[in-house]
């Protein structure tokens, strides 16, 4: 019970920490709280940069903000901005700064435009963005390429009372400077105006309107892919309540019958009744499956809970790197749910090394990750991004898996080793294993991982695409109520077709359905992955090397993810579905 009221006030606190924070308020003339964060190219959002790694204007030092780990998973890197603006004070026409570029940052600069790449600034903890400059280009012969820069800059902040509502930031009635064919060094003057404007507004509402229009709203409501996945849903079902009952029906009633019945009809026993004592013989490698079927566990209490608690408004999506902070938070504080189901069920199928399934339990999806992480976070301080994480940032996540997640898993382990019933399989086993007929090939593991998968992806291919544009582009998934609707019907196909793959496969006498049920849905993550390869070339504008390791590194993660937790509800399944069978079977 310690775990369980540790991982209760865990959330609890994470749901007040994230949520709650203090408004701010300002007095008339009272210097608004601002700050540069960073650049990127727009179709790489995954790729940013200091916003004063670009030849710009900035302080003689440079004064960072401290950041939040949500804010530093994000990549964000706040620092002081030059702007002198303050509450409730118009500006006409103000200069920031002269920059003297000369050849190199010129050069940087024309890069940067040429990359289309945009800049964010915060404005009292709201974004504001707007490219750097704008690229013009046009006709064949001969053809146009005008690179130009934006050198002022208008925000427009809306406030209601003492508090600022939203801010906006436009290049509004100055034409950018043209930096084709300039003598260098060139002089680049910066300049700013500010215009504000009372609304009725209440400071709960500025979320909805944070960053302006520069990134695409929300996204609509898809009834389509719900009402595609839902008829799927139906169809898989009524095959496997309808059908498939009606089958064991028969079933039940040939193997069932008396001895003289059997005597009588002149028939031999086969199909899943004449493997009934090799059924539940345990598998090999059970502290692998056991690790597998704990962490899928795992991650499928954290989807729950991330979206639940998306859905009913338990923390605010939309304020900066909250949602990376609840999720590093809740997978450590649901590591106990691996260590619990994966050493109950070690024990229940004759397990004896618990240690090693600890081990391999904790290290089943941290290691992928660190290797990884290791990898894109090395390309990242390679190319001097900022989501390349610093040093103490690394200590802190480190420090938050080694006291909080790798304990957890551990009291977990113990919980569950020390509550573990037995197996009590329905049917006794014989010391000597059942030879295996020959299977057909559309009875192979191949074919079924081939089926298994399929289905399931094709309940969520529709939706795939508004994940994929939100994780990697730049639409805003804020439809939660659907993809809970859409998870569980994503579950519900995999169940279905888990027991539909299972009956088939007893009905050919093949007993080994442990590691099998595992695969066969567990497969949906290599459909996954073939998605993300149409994604990122024929959906999205994504390039180099950069975003490109980003991109695929933790993609495989994330396909990783959706074989653990997939393979886990098929195999259940498959267990409920194998005992109901033998346990209304009349045995000799």
């Amino acid at each position: 019970m310690a775990a369980w009221k540790f991982l209760y006030l865990g959330a609890f606190w994470l749901c007040f920490c994230v949520y709650f924070s203090a408004a701010s308020t300002y007095k008339d003339g009272e210097k608004i709280a601002m700050f540069v964060n960073k650049v990127g190219p727009y179709f790489n959002p995954q790729e940013t940069y200091h916003y004063y790694s670009l030849p710009v204007c900035r302080p003689n030092k440079v004064e960072h903000r401290s950041l939040t780990l949500g804010e530093v998973l994000k990549g964000d890197r706040m620092a002081v901005a030059m702007y002198n603006i303050k509450f409730k004070e118009n500006i006409e026409s103000q200069l920031l700064c002269e920059v003297m570029l000369n050849k190199e940052e010129l050069g940087e600069l024309k890069s940067a435009i040429e990359d289309l790449y945009y800049f964010e600034f915060v404005v009292d903890d709201l974004p504001v963005r707007g490219f750097i400059g704008h690229l013009e280009e046009g006709q064949i012969l001969p053809h146009r390429h005008k690179i130009s820069i934006w050198n002022h800059l208008h925000f427009t902040i809306e406030y209601n009372g003492d508090q600022v509502i939203s801010a906006n930031v436009t290049t509004k009635d100055h034409d950018p400077v043209n930096l084709d064919d300039v003598e260098v060094p060139f002089k680049l003057k910066h300049t700013y105006s500010v215009t504000w404007k009372q609304t009725n507004k209440q400071y709960t509402q500025r979320s909805k309107k944070e960053g302006g229009r520069f990134f695409p709203k929300t996204l609509e409501i898809h009834w389509l892919s719900i009402i595609n996945s839902a008829v799927l849903v139906f169809l898989l079902l009524g095959f496997v309540i309808i059908i498939l009952m009606r089958v064991l029906k028969n079933d039940f009633a040939r193997y069932n019958m008396t001895d003289d019945e059997v005597e009588d009809l002149d028939t031999d026993d086969y199909g899943w009744k004449i493997i009934h004592t090799d059924v539940f013989r345990f598998p090999q490698q059970k502290s692998l499956l056991c690790a597998i079927l704990g962490v899928g566990s795992q991650f499928l209490a954290l989807c729950f809970g991330i979206i639940f608690m998306a859905l009913f408004g338990m923390f605010n999506v939309h304020r900066h790197g909250s949602m990376n902070t609840a999720a590093v938070l809740l997978y450590a504080l649901t590591c106990c749910i691996s260590g619990f189901v994966s050493s109950s069920f070690y024990r229940k199928i004759g397990g004896t090394k618990w240690v090693w399934n600890n081990v391999l339990t904790t290290c089943l999806f941290s290691v992928p990750f660190f290797l990884i992480w290791s990898i894109s976070n090395s390309v990242a301080w390679i190319y001097q991004s900022t989501q390349a994480l610093p040093y103490t940032t690394i200590i802190l996540l480190m420090f938050i898996w080694l006291i909080v997640g790798f304990p957890l898993t551990v009291i977990g382990g113990i919980f569950g080793k020390n509550s573990a019933t037995s197996f009590d399989a329905p049917c006794r086993t014989k010391n000597i294993p059942r030879e295996i007929p020959p299977v057909p090939w559309y009875r192979s593991v191949s074919v079924h991982m081939l089926v298994g998968g399929f289905l399931p992806f094709s309940a969520i291919s529709v939706e795939l695409y508004y994940i994929f544009a939100t994780l990697w582009g730049r639409e805003q998934y804020t439809l939660y109520g659907i993809l809970l609707i859409v998870f569980i019907i994503l579950l519900s196909v995999t169940a279905c077709i888990s027991i539909a793959l299972t009956y088939f496969q007893l009905s050919s006498e093949d007993y080994h359905w442990w590691w099998r049920s595992v695969l066969s849905s567990g497969s949906t993550g290599l459909y996954v992955f073939c998605y993300s390869l149409f994604y990122y070339f024929k959906r999205s504008n994504m390039s180099g090397v950069l975003q490109t390791v980003q991109y695929f590194g933790y993609t495989l993660l994330a396909c990783h993810v959706f074989f653990l937790m997939l393979g886990t509800v098929s195999f259940f399944a498959s267990l409920m579905f194998i005992r109901y069978i033998y346990v209304n079977l009349k045995m000799d």
